[in-house]
């Protein structure tokens, strides 16, 4: 699953993970930390949608 956040549009791809933030190729959007922020705008997990 891909997520967009909905302010910038970035995109959190499931598949590719975010390894720059010790995030895990596979790594479930569910399953990200709290603190996990948009590598754009820094907003957090509740601007995302799912694609």
């Amino acid at each position: 699953m891909r997520y967009v956040c909905s302010a910038c549009g970035f995109v959190y791809d499931e598949e590719l993970g975010a390894p720059e933030k010790g995030i895990a190729p596979g790594t479930k959007f569910e399953d990200l930390p709290d603190d996990f922020t948009c590598d754009w705008c820094g907003l957090d997990k509740t601007a995302f949608v799912k694609e």
